[in-house]
């Protein structure tokens, strides 16, 4: 789950929600692992506002290098909200880097997102 305080509590009192409505108010593993399905976290901790971002890179950018901007643009995102909130534990995870020419994708993401790596223009990738 994520290190960050605001969305790890905000995930912890959606489980609580589950846990009070489809079982006896325990948090079990299995009661946790399902609540976090539901609510669109994978095994990494990635919700869905991670993988558009990564998806983006990957899909439309051939997973980069690309400017902040252009990633907010395409997103619909403001610069601060993909700096402070999605970027901080993409970095952590190993998915993406910053370069000086832009973010780029990580080996990390592309095989966590099943996506094989476009052969050519790959240094700078990362091998995590």
């Amino acid at each position: 789950m994520r290190p960050t305080a605001r969305i790890a509590g905000r995930l912890l009192r959606r489980v609580v929600d589950f846990a009070l409505v489809e079982g006896d108010g325990r948090i079990t593993r299995d009661l946790a692992d399902g609540a976090l399905t539901r609510l669109g976290v994978d095994n990494l901790g990635l919700d869905t506002a991670d993988r558009r971002y990564l998806l983006l890179l990957a899909e439309a950018y051939g997973g980069g290098p690309v400017g902040i901007d252009t990633i907010a643009a395409a997103l619909s995102e403001s610069r601060d909200a993909l700096e402070e909130v999605i970027e901080p534990f993409l970095l952590q995870q190993g998915m993406i880097q910053r370069t000086p020419r832009g973010r780029m994708l990580a080996r990390a993401a592309w095989d966590h997102l099943g996506l094989i790596a476009p052969r050519g223009d790959s240094q700078g990738m990362l091998d995590i």
